[in-house]
């Protein structure tokens, strides 16, 4: 059975941990690195740290407190479908998304946890609650990301020295979609480029398995090989699925309202928008106060373009964002009704 009404992004809510840390609490400490002069990693000026003793589970909790003030905590607790992206799990073995549903008070009939979304996982969330409550599975969902690798994985002694170590920054976000016409999903394009899955590595020196004991500390696997793949992947996957999106719908990239990606760096940033042919303004990112915010990048943007005015009901806001070393990009476009 499919549901008369279009399936809507209703709304989202962000969390961002502990005050801002500037870019000097790593340049005082940076060594020798052969990939500090890349543009991969020219550092934000502030980002967020979780601290050591905080859940992914308490991070979505905190996120959804705005969606609790706006729309009541059965809105929350009420939804029939749970879907979840956890940049670094709490535990190895399964996904966080039973404990999320028990500490919101939910009894979803689907709790989803996904991997392969990476900093498109919210748009991966998408696709995902747009085909189960447009078939009827459910008139309620939530999507709830978390970027919590940077006060930890970044924040090793060792690591944390690195060019690497200086772009991430934790967040989390909750988006709720329902059943209804107030901010239609309007069209999602998913691509998986299982080609280039194993081109994104955890680095340890002296080599071993991430979850092996032994001396040294990982990090993510960059080289200048890897780097110039990255660049070029993510600068034409962004750009491809964009359009994909807007050829369906029948907009040119132009017309688009608002543009709302992942933030990898500045790089990317400025050739997405210049590809789409769109100004800067119409371009939101938090990238020098929030840095690299990997899955929770999207639904950042858009809670701080709808905070700050930039978004207003009516506008057409396409979504998109590639993952990992290019093994996965998606688009999403919503025609945006306002935040009640």
């Amino acid at each position: 059975m499919t549901s008369a009404l279009p399936v809507s992004l209703l709304d989202v809510s962000v969390h961002l941990p502990g005050e801002p840390i500037g870019a000097d609490y790593y340049t005082r400490l940076a060594e020798t690195d052969d990939l500090r002069d890349s543009v991969m990693f020219k550092a934000p000026r502030f980002r967020h740290h979780v601290a050591p003793e905080t859940t992914a589970v308490d991070m979505v909790e905190q996120a959804a407190a705005g969606l609790i003030a706006r729309h009541g905590r059965d809105a929350v607790s009420g939804a029939d479908v749970l879907i979840t992206h956890t940049q670094l799990p709490d535990m190895p073995f399964y996904g966080a998304g039973g404990a999320m549903a028990h500490r919101l008070g939910m009894k979803p009939n689907w709790v989803i946890d996904l991997h392969n979304g990476g900093c498109a996982a919210f748009v991966l969330g998408l696709q995902l609650a747009r085909t189960l409550l447009g078939t009827g599975n459910g008139t309620s969902a939530l999507i709830a990301v978390v970027q919590n690798a940077a006060g930890q994985i970044f924040e090793q002694p060792t690591i944390r020295r690195r060019a690497q170590a200086a772009v991430p920054g934790d967040g989390a976000a909750i988006g709720l979609v329902t059943r209804s016409e107030c901010s239609p999903i309007l069209d999602v394009e998913c691509r998986t480029y299982g080609e280039y899955a194993g081109d994104m590595t955890i680095a340890i020196d002296p080599p071993r398995k991430w979850w092996e004991a032994g001396p040294g500390e990982g990090c993510i696997g960059f080289t200048e090989s890897k780097i110039t793949k990255v660049l070029a992947r993510g600068n034409r996957q962004v750009p491809e699925v964009s359009y994909a999106v807007c050829d369906r719908i029948g907009v040119q990239s132009k017309d688009i309202d608002l543009f709302v990606t992942n933030q990898p760096n500045r790089v990317f940033l400025r050739n997405w928008r210049e590809a789409l042919e769109l100004p800067a303004e119409r371009h939101v990112d938090t990238f020098d106060e929030c840095g690299n915010l990997f899955a929770a990048g999207i639904p950042v943007n858009l809670d701080r373009a709808a905070t700050d005015g930039r978004l207003k009901a009516g506008d057409l806001v396409l979504m998109a964002a590639f993952a990992h070393a290019g093994d996965f990009a998606g688009a999403a476009a919503v025609r945006w009704g306002g935040r009640n």
